[in-house]
């Protein structure tokens, strides 16, 4: 039912039958979301009760490292291996990662979609064929420019409206294509609560609490914010940067809807943002110099 949904709403015309992405991309969202089940987690080789799942099967707990259980970084923002612990006999293996962020420096908080990976939001047939029928695909000069950015010790805060399910491929593609670790912040979505149609739409509130506890947690680090002009972007890091003055340390916004800087939406998003601190840009090549130059500065 699930994947008919989304091929009636790719254009006709289109060919939607069987990919080699198709099947991996959907089955994440098919699984059976098991409530009240207990997580145990490995970390630097200590065990934790990682919390009991909800009702979408997610859980979360706050941790507590002793200082001599972490090894001594040879960077300024390391990062250590988690894996869950199984019963005896289960040689199934889940990994994942914790990022010690320093508590002073610079972070980017990116966008996903039309920011780093080619994805087409505004055309929601196109959106659903490159998320789920299609390679993914960079935005051209951003894994270099991140890369480069990451060598200057920035952490990196991946947000989206994206839901969860996509993690895997998401992560894998990130990878593949050279844009540096860091943490997600993606959307809960499950299929019994909402429909394919606001499937992968992202929604200002959303967005905001996943990027507000980030402030609140390193309120001495600097910001960079990078997002696009296809859904809500300028908006909401407009408002984040009139109410965390002295965080935001520069906006970036790539323009995918053939706007102009002086137009009425991004005068009213960025109302009362110095200009110098928010840019919308075409190509890569127009804030490279800016963004490294912004890393440094705040540094």
């Amino acid at each position: 039912v699930f994947v008919s949904a989304l091929r009636s709403a790719v254009n006709d015309g289109v060919d939607t039958g069987e990919n080699p992405f198709l099947e991996d991309r959907v089955r994440p969202f098919l699984v059976d979301n098991e409530r009240g089940k207990s997580v145990t987690i490995n970390v630097a080789g200590e065990h934790f009760a990682a919390g009991t799942s909800a009702a979408n099967g997610h859980f979360g707990s706050s941790l507590a490292l002793s200082v001599d259980s972490v090894p001594a970084p040879d960077t300024e923002n390391p990062v250590l291996e988690t894996k869950a612990v199984l019963r005896d006999g289960d040689s199934r293996v889940f990994v994942g990662r914790v990022h010690l962020i320093a508590p002073r420096g610079v972070s980017v908080i990116s966008d996903i979609d039309d920011t780093i990976k080619l994805s087409q939001v505004t055309d929601k047939s196109e959106l659903l064929l490159n998320t789920f029928w299609r390679e993914f695909q960079a935005v051209e000069g951003m894994p270099a420019l991140y890369a480069d950015m990451a060598d200057l010790n920035v952490a990196f805060h991946y947000v989206s409206g994206s839901p969860w399910q996509l993690y895997q491929p998401l992560d894998e593609f990130l990878a593949k294509v050279g844009f540096p670790q860091g943490t997600y912040h993606l959307k809960d979505f499950r299929l019994k609560d909402s429909s394919v149609l606001n499937l992968l739409s992202s929604q200002e509130e959303t967005k905001l609490a996943a990027i507000e506890p980030l402030l609140s947690t390193f309120p001495d680090r600097k910001f960079i914010l990078i997002g696009d002009s296809g859904e809500h972007d300028p908006e909401i890091y407009g408002r984040i940067a009139r109410e965390h003055v002295d965080q935001i340390a520069g906006i970036f916004i790539r323009n995918v809807t053939e706007a102009k800087s002086e137009d009425e939406r991004f005068t009213g998003a960025f109302r009362d943002v110095p200009r110098g601190r928010w840019l919308l840009f075409d190509q890569v090549s127009q804030i490279s110099g800016q963004m490294i130059n912004c890393a440094k500065t705040q540094k």
